[in-house]
Protein backbone atom coordinates (compact mmCIF):
# COMPACT_ATOMS: atom_id res chain seq x y z
CA UNK A 1 0.00 0.00 0.00
CA UNK A 2 1.37 3.44 -0.75
CA UNK A 3 -0.03 6.49 0.06
CA UNK A 4 0.42 10.62 -0.66
CA UNK A 5 -1.25 13.80 0.17
CA UNK A 6 -1.74 17.48 -1.73
CA UNK A 7 -3.41 20.28 -1.34
CA UNK A 8 -6.47 21.55 -3.49
CA UNK A 9 -5.17 24.72 -5.39
CA UNK A 10 -7.57 25.19 -8.18
CA UNK A 11 -10.14 28.02 -7.07
CA UNK A 12 -12.66 25.77 -8.05
CA UNK A 13 -11.90 22.90 -5.77
CA UNK A 14 -12.28 19.55 -7.45
CA UNK A 15 -15.14 19.93 -10.56
CA UNK A 16 -15.99 17.90 -13.25
CA UNK A 17 -13.11 17.42 -15.45
CA UNK A 18 -10.30 17.19 -12.98
CA UNK A 19 -12.28 14.42 -11.44
CA UNK A 20 -13.16 13.19 -15.02
CA UNK A 21 -9.28 12.77 -15.46
CA UNK A 22 -8.75 11.45 -12.03
CA UNK A 23 -11.19 8.48 -12.82
CA UNK A 24 -10.44 7.85 -16.50
CA UNK A 25 -6.90 6.91 -15.10
CA UNK A 26 -7.99 5.01 -12.00
CA UNK A 27 -10.20 2.36 -13.85
CA UNK A 28 -7.40 0.93 -15.96
CA UNK A 29 -5.44 0.02 -12.74
CA UNK A 30 -5.62 -3.08 -11.31
CA UNK A 31 -4.75 -1.33 -8.10
CA UNK A 32 -7.71 -0.06 -5.93
CA UNK A 33 -7.31 3.60 -5.19
CA UNK A 34 -9.03 5.80 -2.49
CA UNK A 35 -9.75 9.21 -1.91
CA UNK A 36 -10.19 10.86 1.31
CA UNK A 37 -11.02 14.66 2.23
CA UNK A 38 -12.91 15.79 5.07
CA UNK A 39 -13.87 12.54 6.68
CA UNK A 40 -15.55 11.37 3.56
CA UNK A 41 -13.70 8.57 1.14
CA UNK A 42 -14.33 8.16 -2.39
CA UNK A 43 -13.57 5.55 -5.05
CA UNK A 44 -11.21 7.33 -7.31
CA UNK A 45 -12.23 5.53 -10.71
CA UNK A 46 -15.84 6.88 -9.60
CA UNK A 47 -16.57 10.52 -11.02
CA UNK A 48 -19.47 10.85 -8.76
CA UNK A 49 -18.19 9.66 -5.58
CA UNK A 50 -14.66 12.18 -6.04
CA UNK A 51 -17.16 14.84 -6.96
CA UNK A 52 -19.19 13.73 -3.59
CA UNK A 53 -16.12 14.59 -1.60
CA UNK A 54 -16.85 18.68 -2.30
CA UNK A 55 -13.18 19.59 -1.77
CA UNK A 56 -12.51 23.44 -2.09
CA UNK A 57 -9.19 24.93 -2.70
CA UNK A 58 -7.37 24.47 0.37
CA UNK A 59 -8.41 20.94 1.05
CA UNK A 60 -6.06 18.50 1.72
CA UNK A 61 -6.74 14.95 0.13
CA UNK A 62 -5.65 12.20 1.25
CA UNK A 63 -4.68 9.37 -1.98
CA UNK A 64 -4.00 5.33 -0.89
CA UNK A 65 -3.22 2.87 -3.51
CA UNK A 66 -3.39 -0.65 -3.10
CA UNK A 67 -2.76 -3.61 -5.41
CA UNK A 68 -0.22 -5.28 -7.76
CA UNK A 69 0.33 -2.29 -9.93
CA UNK A 70 0.91 0.18 -7.35
CA UNK A 71 4.47 0.69 -7.80
CA UNK A 72 3.81 0.97 -11.39
CA UNK A 73 1.37 3.78 -11.38
CA UNK A 74 1.88 5.10 -8.07
CA UNK A 75 3.99 8.29 -9.24
CA UNK A 76 1.58 8.74 -12.42
CA UNK A 77 -1.79 8.63 -9.85
CA UNK A 78 0.66 11.47 -7.63
CA UNK A 79 1.81 13.70 -10.28
CA UNK A 80 -2.02 13.72 -12.07
CA UNK A 81 -3.73 14.64 -8.74
CA UNK A 82 -0.41 16.78 -7.30
CA UNK A 83 0.15 18.77 -10.43
CA UNK A 84 -1.68 18.06 -13.72
CA UNK A 85 -5.37 18.34 -12.68
CA UNK A 86 -5.18 21.93 -11.09
CA UNK A 87 -4.03 24.03 -13.69
CA UNK A 88 -3.72 27.71 -12.57
CA UNK A 89 -3.71 29.32 -15.51
CA UNK A 90 -7.14 30.66 -17.05
CA UNK A 91 -8.02 29.47 -20.43
CA UNK A 92 -10.15 31.09 -23.36
CA UNK A 93 -14.16 30.68 -23.11
CA UNK A 94 -14.56 27.79 -26.02
CA UNK A 95 -18.70 28.43 -27.73
CA UNK A 96 -20.12 25.41 -28.61
CA UNK A 97 -23.02 24.99 -31.13
CA UNK A 98 -25.48 22.04 -30.01
CA UNK A 99 -26.61 20.68 -32.80
CA UNK A 100 -29.95 17.57 -32.32
CA UNK A 101 -30.35 19.17 -28.51
CA UNK A 102 -32.29 16.96 -26.49
CA UNK A 103 -33.86 17.53 -22.64
CA UNK A 104 -31.44 15.29 -21.43
CA UNK A 105 -28.72 17.14 -23.41
CA UNK A 106 -29.45 20.03 -21.45
CA UNK A 107 -29.11 18.42 -18.43
CA UNK A 108 -26.09 17.06 -18.01
CA UNK A 109 -23.99 19.42 -20.57
CA UNK A 110 -25.36 23.07 -18.93
CA UNK A 111 -23.66 21.21 -15.26
CA UNK A 112 -20.47 20.60 -17.11
CA UNK A 113 -20.99 24.79 -18.48
CA UNK A 114 -21.77 25.88 -15.69
CA UNK A 115 -18.30 25.57 -14.59
CA UNK A 116 -15.63 28.54 -15.25
CA UNK A 117 -11.93 29.11 -14.17
CA UNK A 118 -9.37 27.38 -14.35
CA UNK A 119 -8.99 23.73 -15.10
CA UNK A 120 -12.86 23.87 -16.22
CA UNK A 121 -14.33 23.14 -19.22
CA UNK A 122 -14.82 26.68 -19.92
CA UNK A 123 -17.65 26.33 -23.20
CA UNK A 124 -20.46 28.24 -23.90
CA UNK A 125 -22.86 26.24 -25.58
CA UNK A 126 -25.76 27.42 -27.56
CA UNK A 127 -28.43 24.44 -27.69
CA UNK A 128 -30.07 23.59 -31.33
CA UNK A 129 -32.82 21.32 -32.01
CA UNK A 130 -32.41 20.88 -35.56
CA UNK A 131 -29.79 18.45 -37.01
CA UNK A 132 -26.62 19.56 -38.39
CA UNK A 133 -26.69 19.59 -42.00
CA UNK A 134 -26.14 22.12 -45.29
CA UNK A 135 -29.18 23.93 -44.84
CA UNK A 136 -28.29 24.21 -40.61
CA UNK A 137 -24.76 24.22 -40.73
CA UNK A 138 -24.31 28.21 -40.78
CA UNK A 139 -26.37 28.12 -37.80
CA UNK A 140 -22.66 27.61 -36.43
CA UNK A 141 -21.22 30.77 -37.14
CA UNK A 142 -20.03 32.81 -33.78
CA UNK A 143 -19.08 29.32 -32.39
CA UNK A 144 -15.62 27.78 -32.17
CA UNK A 145 -16.84 24.16 -32.35
CA UNK A 146 -20.13 21.99 -32.74
CA UNK A 147 -20.98 18.90 -30.96
CA UNK A 148 -23.23 16.52 -32.72
CA UNK A 149 -24.52 13.33 -32.73
CA UNK A 150 -24.80 9.96 -35.16
CA UNK A 151 -28.15 11.33 -37.14
CA UNK A 152 -26.02 14.78 -37.89
CA UNK A 153 -24.43 14.82 -41.32
CA UNK A 154 -21.01 15.79 -41.81
CA UNK A 155 -19.81 15.34 -45.47
CA UNK A 156 -17.60 17.59 -47.33
CA UNK A 157 -20.21 19.97 -48.24
CA UNK A 158 -21.08 20.79 -44.56
CA UNK A 159 -17.61 20.79 -43.91
CA UNK A 160 -16.64 23.60 -46.06
CA UNK A 161 -19.59 25.71 -44.37
CA UNK A 162 -18.48 25.13 -40.92
CA UNK A 163 -14.80 26.54 -41.28
CA UNK A 164 -16.29 29.53 -43.78
CA UNK A 165 -18.25 30.09 -40.30
CA UNK A 166 -14.91 30.15 -37.92
CA UNK A 167 -15.52 26.47 -36.73
CA UNK A 168 -12.10 24.48 -35.29
CA UNK A 169 -13.51 21.87 -33.28
CA UNK A 170 -16.29 19.01 -34.43
CA UNK A 171 -17.24 17.26 -30.56
CA UNK A 172 -18.86 13.87 -31.36
CA UNK A 173 -21.21 13.03 -28.46
CA UNK A 174 -20.86 8.75 -29.72
CA UNK A 175 -18.10 6.68 -30.32
CA UNK A 176 -18.83 6.50 -34.39
CA UNK A 177 -17.64 8.82 -37.12
CA UNK A 178 -18.48 7.38 -39.81
CA UNK A 179 -20.81 10.61 -40.49
CA UNK A 180 -17.76 13.21 -40.88
CA UNK A 181 -15.37 13.31 -43.54
CA UNK A 182 -12.35 13.20 -42.14
CA UNK A 183 -10.03 14.16 -44.77
CA UNK A 184 -11.98 16.98 -45.55
CA UNK A 185 -11.46 18.10 -41.82
CA UNK A 186 -7.93 17.50 -42.09
CA UNK A 187 -7.63 19.58 -45.27
CA UNK A 188 -10.14 22.73 -43.40
CA UNK A 189 -8.10 21.90 -40.32
CA UNK A 190 -10.90 21.31 -38.10
CA UNK A 191 -10.17 18.46 -35.32
CA UNK A 192 -12.23 15.73 -34.94
CA UNK A 193 -13.05 14.28 -30.66
CA UNK A 194 -15.11 11.03 -29.87
CA UNK A 195 -16.19 9.36 -27.09
CA UNK A 196 -13.39 6.50 -26.85
CA UNK A 197 -15.61 4.11 -25.17
CA UNK A 198 -18.67 3.71 -22.38
CA UNK A 199 -19.08 1.82 -19.92
CA UNK A 200 -18.93 -1.81 -21.77
CA UNK A 201 -20.71 -3.59 -18.58
CA UNK A 202 -23.54 -1.26 -19.49
CA UNK A 203 -24.41 -2.08 -23.43
CA UNK A 204 -23.47 -6.07 -22.85
CA UNK A 205 -26.01 -6.21 -19.87
CA UNK A 206 -28.47 -4.26 -22.19
CA UNK A 207 -27.70 -6.69 -25.11
CA UNK A 208 -28.70 -9.66 -22.71
CA UNK A 209 -31.26 -7.94 -20.71
CA UNK A 210 -33.36 -7.27 -24.20
CA UNK A 211 -32.04 -10.52 -25.81
CA UNK A 212 -33.70 -12.55 -22.25
CA UNK A 213 -36.66 -10.32 -22.55
CA UNK A 214 -37.10 -11.29 -26.40
CA UNK A 215 -36.71 -15.09 -25.55
CA UNK A 216 -38.67 -15.05 -22.17
CA UNK A 217 -41.25 -12.75 -24.16
CA UNK A 218 -41.54 -10.90 -20.93
CA UNK A 219 -43.10 -7.60 -22.73
CA UNK A 220 -45.79 -9.96 -23.92
CA UNK A 221 -46.16 -11.45 -20.45
CA UNK A 222 -46.76 -8.14 -18.86
CA UNK A 223 -49.07 -7.13 -21.40
CA UNK A 224 -51.46 -10.58 -20.83
CA UNK A 225 -50.85 -9.94 -16.90
CA UNK A 226 -52.50 -6.84 -17.03
CA UNK A 227 -55.39 -7.94 -19.10
CA UNK A 228 -56.01 -11.01 -16.48
CA UNK A 229 -54.47 -13.56 -18.60
CA UNK A 230 -52.27 -15.88 -17.47
CA UNK A 231 -51.97 -18.09 -20.08
CA UNK A 232 -48.78 -19.26 -21.14
CA UNK A 233 -49.35 -20.00 -24.70
CA UNK A 234 -46.57 -17.88 -26.67
CA UNK A 235 -45.18 -17.26 -23.94
CA UNK A 236 -42.43 -20.18 -23.96
CA UNK A 237 -38.23 -19.07 -24.26
CA UNK A 238 -35.94 -21.65 -24.42
CA UNK A 239 -32.54 -22.33 -21.95
CA UNK A 240 -29.53 -20.50 -23.36
CA UNK A 241 -27.39 -23.17 -21.03
CA UNK A 242 -25.66 -25.27 -22.99
CA UNK A 243 -26.66 -23.53 -26.48
CA UNK A 244 -23.55 -21.57 -28.46
CA UNK A 245 -22.98 -18.37 -28.65
CA UNK A 246 -21.75 -16.21 -30.97
CA UNK A 247 -19.45 -12.72 -30.19
CA UNK A 248 -18.89 -10.91 -33.62
CA UNK A 249 -16.29 -8.04 -32.71
CA UNK A 250 -14.37 -8.87 -29.39
CA UNK A 251 -13.12 -5.86 -28.38
CA UNK A 252 -14.42 -4.62 -24.98
CA UNK A 253 -18.27 -4.88 -24.76
CA UNK A 254 -17.91 -7.61 -27.31
CA UNK A 255 -15.34 -9.74 -24.27
CA UNK A 256 -18.00 -8.27 -21.17
CA UNK A 257 -21.09 -9.59 -23.09
CA UNK A 258 -19.15 -13.04 -24.00
CA UNK A 259 -18.36 -13.30 -19.71
CA UNK A 260 -21.55 -12.77 -19.15
CA UNK A 261 -22.58 -15.53 -21.77
CA UNK A 262 -20.18 -17.64 -20.15
CA UNK A 263 -22.03 -17.22 -16.85
CA UNK A 264 -25.29 -18.73 -18.19
CA UNK A 265 -23.17 -22.21 -19.10
CA UNK A 266 -23.02 -21.06 -22.92
CA UNK A 267 -20.13 -22.52 -25.40
CA UNK A 268 -18.54 -18.77 -26.75
CA UNK A 269 -17.15 -18.38 -30.05
CA UNK A 270 -15.76 -15.31 -31.57
CA UNK A 271 -14.90 -13.55 -34.67
CA UNK A 272 -12.99 -10.20 -35.06
CA UNK A 273 -10.84 -8.89 -37.73
CA UNK A 274 -8.03 -8.94 -34.82
CA UNK A 275 -8.65 -11.64 -32.92
CA UNK A 276 -7.47 -10.90 -29.44
CA UNK A 277 -5.46 -14.19 -28.06
CA UNK A 278 -5.75 -13.79 -24.39
CA UNK A 279 -9.58 -14.28 -24.53
CA UNK A 280 -8.73 -17.62 -26.46
CA UNK A 281 -5.98 -18.27 -24.30
CA UNK A 282 -7.63 -17.88 -20.49
CA UNK A 283 -10.74 -20.33 -22.01
CA UNK A 284 -13.41 -17.46 -22.15
CA UNK A 285 -13.72 -18.28 -26.46
CA UNK A 286 -12.69 -19.81 -28.97
CA UNK A 287 -12.30 -17.93 -32.64
CA UNK A 288 -13.42 -19.10 -35.57
CA UNK A 289 -14.15 -17.71 -39.15
CA UNK A 290 -17.41 -15.88 -39.84
CA UNK A 291 -19.16 -18.75 -41.64
CA UNK A 292 -18.55 -21.48 -39.15
CA UNK A 293 -20.28 -18.56 -36.40
CA UNK A 294 -23.36 -17.89 -38.54
CA UNK A 295 -23.67 -21.81 -38.84
CA UNK A 296 -23.29 -22.87 -35.36
CA UNK A 297 -24.27 -20.10 -32.97
CA UNK A 298 -28.00 -20.61 -31.50
CA UNK A 299 -27.56 -16.72 -30.14
CA UNK A 300 -25.46 -14.22 -32.43
CA UNK A 301 -24.24 -10.77 -30.73
CA UNK A 302 -22.68 -7.95 -32.29
CA UNK A 303 -20.75 -5.93 -31.15
CA UNK A 304 -18.00 -4.66 -33.86
CA UNK A 305 -17.84 -1.17 -34.96
CA UNK A 306 -19.24 0.15 -38.18
CA UNK A 307 -16.54 0.49 -41.17
CA UNK A 308 -17.57 1.21 -44.16
CA UNK A 309 -15.95 0.63 -47.67
CA UNK A 310 -14.35 -2.70 -48.85
CA UNK A 311 -13.77 -4.86 -46.42
CA UNK A 312 -15.46 -2.86 -43.39
CA UNK A 313 -18.53 -4.23 -41.76
CA UNK A 314 -21.35 -1.96 -43.04
CA UNK A 315 -24.15 -4.98 -43.70
CA UNK A 316 -22.06 -7.52 -42.03
CA UNK A 317 -25.55 -9.34 -41.99
CA UNK A 318 -26.90 -9.61 -45.37
CA UNK A 319 -28.62 -12.10 -47.17
CA UNK A 320 -25.76 -14.24 -47.50
CA UNK A 321 -25.08 -14.27 -44.08
CA UNK A 322 -28.30 -14.81 -42.87
CA UNK A 323 -28.90 -18.03 -45.26
CA UNK A 324 -26.48 -19.42 -42.87
CA UNK A 325 -27.84 -18.84 -39.49
CA UNK A 326 -28.79 -21.76 -37.80
CA UNK A 327 -32.56 -22.34 -37.17
CA UNK A 328 -34.09 -20.32 -34.26
CA UNK A 329 -30.84 -18.33 -33.75
CA UNK A 330 -31.26 -15.49 -31.80
CA UNK A 331 -29.53 -12.30 -33.27
CA UNK A 332 -28.49 -9.39 -31.38
CA UNK A 333 -27.19 -5.80 -32.34
CA UNK A 334 -26.66 -3.27 -29.57
CA UNK A 335 -23.74 -1.48 -31.97
CA UNK A 336 -24.75 0.05 -34.94
CA UNK A 337 -27.54 -0.26 -37.18
CA UNK A 338 -26.08 -0.73 -40.57
CA UNK A 339 -24.04 -3.81 -39.38
CA UNK A 340 -27.10 -4.95 -40.68
CA UNK A 341 -29.00 -5.37 -43.93
CA UNK A 342 -32.58 -4.65 -43.39
CA UNK A 343 -33.96 -5.37 -46.19
CA UNK A 344 -32.32 -8.36 -46.44
CA UNK A 345 -33.57 -8.94 -42.63
CA UNK A 346 -37.34 -7.65 -43.59
CA UNK A 347 -36.95 -10.54 -46.13
CA UNK A 348 -36.16 -13.22 -43.94
CA UNK A 349 -38.64 -12.53 -41.27
CA UNK A 350 -41.16 -12.46 -44.04
CA UNK A 351 -40.12 -15.69 -46.03
CA UNK A 352 -42.63 -18.23 -45.72
CA UNK A 353 -40.46 -20.76 -47.88
CA UNK A 354 -37.38 -21.87 -48.97
CA UNK A 355 -34.13 -22.35 -46.24
CA UNK A 356 -34.58 -19.32 -45.05
CA UNK A 357 -37.99 -20.11 -43.42
CA UNK A 358 -36.49 -20.95 -39.98
CA UNK A 359 -36.01 -17.39 -39.33
CA UNK A 360 -39.42 -17.08 -39.25
CA UNK A 361 -39.79 -18.29 -35.64
CA UNK A 362 -36.56 -16.61 -34.67
CA UNK A 363 -37.49 -16.14 -30.44
CA UNK A 364 -35.74 -12.32 -30.82
CA UNK A 365 -34.07 -10.08 -33.14
CA UNK A 366 -32.77 -7.41 -31.57
CA UNK A 367 -31.33 -4.23 -33.48
CA UNK A 368 -29.96 -0.74 -33.49
CA UNK A 369 -32.86 1.67 -33.96
CA UNK A 370 -30.82 4.76 -35.71
CA UNK A 371 -29.92 3.92 -39.22
CA UNK A 372 -32.50 1.62 -39.51
CA UNK A 373 -35.47 3.61 -40.85
CA UNK A 374 -36.42 0.31 -43.60
CA UNK A 375 -36.73 -1.93 -40.09
CA UNK A 376 -38.44 0.81 -37.87
CA UNK A 377 -40.96 1.79 -40.68
CA UNK A 378 -42.18 -2.29 -40.24
CA UNK A 379 -45.94 -2.06 -38.86
CA UNK A 380 -46.80 -2.19 -35.98
CA UNK A 381 -44.04 -0.52 -34.55
CA UNK A 382 -44.22 -0.30 -30.61
CA UNK A 383 -41.86 2.04 -28.52
CA UNK A 384 -40.78 2.33 -25.07
CA UNK A 385 -38.53 3.70 -22.99
CA UNK A 386 -35.94 1.92 -21.09
CA UNK A 387 -32.96 3.36 -18.77
CA UNK A 388 -30.09 4.90 -19.74
CA UNK A 389 -32.00 6.65 -22.91
CA UNK A 390 -32.28 3.44 -25.22
CA UNK A 391 -35.71 3.46 -27.20
CA UNK A 392 -36.45 -0.31 -28.47
CA UNK A 393 -39.49 -1.00 -30.41
CA UNK A 394 -41.14 -4.23 -30.51
CA UNK A 395 -41.96 -5.35 -34.20
CA UNK A 396 -44.65 -8.25 -34.34
CA UNK A 397 -45.09 -10.79 -37.19
CA UNK A 398 -48.78 -12.45 -36.43
CA UNK A 399 -48.44 -14.48 -39.31
CA UNK A 400 -45.94 -17.42 -37.32
CA UNK A 401 -45.97 -18.32 -33.46
CA UNK A 402 -44.78 -15.89 -31.23
CA UNK A 403 -41.89 -13.86 -32.10
CA UNK A 404 -41.03 -10.51 -30.83
CA UNK A 405 -38.10 -8.48 -32.67
CA UNK A 406 -37.20 -5.60 -30.95
CA UNK A 407 -35.04 -2.91 -32.54
CA UNK A 408 -33.20 -1.12 -29.48
CA UNK A 409 -30.95 2.16 -29.76
CA UNK A 410 -28.33 1.74 -27.23
CA UNK A 411 -26.91 4.58 -24.49
CA UNK A 412 -26.76 8.00 -25.59
CA UNK A 413 -23.49 9.51 -23.44
CA UNK A 414 -21.91 12.67 -23.73
CA UNK A 415 -18.72 13.91 -24.82
CA UNK A 416 -16.44 15.70 -21.99
CA UNK A 417 -15.07 17.98 -23.26
CA UNK A 418 -15.10 21.20 -24.82
CA UNK A 419 -11.55 22.16 -25.32
CA UNK A 420 -9.14 20.81 -27.71
CA UNK A 421 -7.87 17.50 -26.63
CA UNK A 422 -4.45 17.75 -24.52
CA UNK A 423 -1.51 16.89 -26.35
CA UNK A 424 -0.87 13.56 -24.67
CA UNK A 425 -3.47 11.76 -26.43
CA UNK A 426 -2.32 12.52 -29.71
CA UNK A 427 -0.35 8.61 -29.56
CA UNK A 428 -3.48 7.31 -29.63
CA UNK A 429 -4.65 8.84 -33.10
CA UNK A 430 -4.72 6.56 -35.55
CA UNK A 431 -6.06 9.05 -38.27
CA UNK A 432 -4.29 12.87 -37.89
CA UNK A 433 -8.26 14.19 -38.30
CA UNK A 434 -9.40 12.49 -35.44
CA UNK A 435 -8.70 12.76 -31.87
CA UNK A 436 -9.56 11.76 -28.71
CA UNK A 437 -11.53 13.77 -25.40
CA UNK A 438 -11.30 11.03 -22.02
CA UNK A 439 -14.36 9.75 -20.50
CA UNK A 440 -14.66 9.80 -17.07
CA UNK A 441 -14.36 6.53 -15.65
CA UNK A 442 -13.13 5.06 -18.64
CA UNK A 443 -9.88 4.11 -20.26
CA UNK A 444 -8.93 5.80 -23.47
CA UNK A 445 -9.63 3.26 -25.93
CA UNK A 446 -11.32 2.62 -29.30
CA UNK A 447 -14.91 1.53 -28.61
CA UNK A 448 -16.61 -1.72 -30.16
CA UNK A 449 -19.41 -0.08 -32.56
CA UNK A 450 -21.17 1.80 -30.45
CA UNK A 451 -23.12 5.00 -31.66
Amino acid sequence: MKQFQCVVENPNGIHARIAALIAQLCVSLKSSVTITCNSKSANANDVLQILSLNAKKGDVLKVTIEGEDEEEYYEKLKKLVCTDCFEKSESGILKVAFYGTKDYDRLFFSKLADEKGPGTYNVDITYLESRLTAETAALSKGHDAVCIFVNDEAPREVIEILHNAGIRLILLRCAGFNNVDLKACEEYGIKVARVPAYSPYAVAEHAMAILQEANRRLHKADRKVRENNFALSGLLGVDLHNKVCGVMGTGKIGECFARIAKGYGMRVIGWDAYPNKKLEEEGLLTYVDKDELLAKADLISLHAPLIMGEGGTYHLIDEAAIAKMKKHVMLVNTARGPLIDAEALIAALNLHAGPVQSLHSLPGVLLQLVGDDDVAAVDPVHHHMHDGARVEAVLKDDAQAPQEPCVAHHHRHAVYGGQDPPSALLPHVRDPALVHLPVPGLPDAPGDGMA
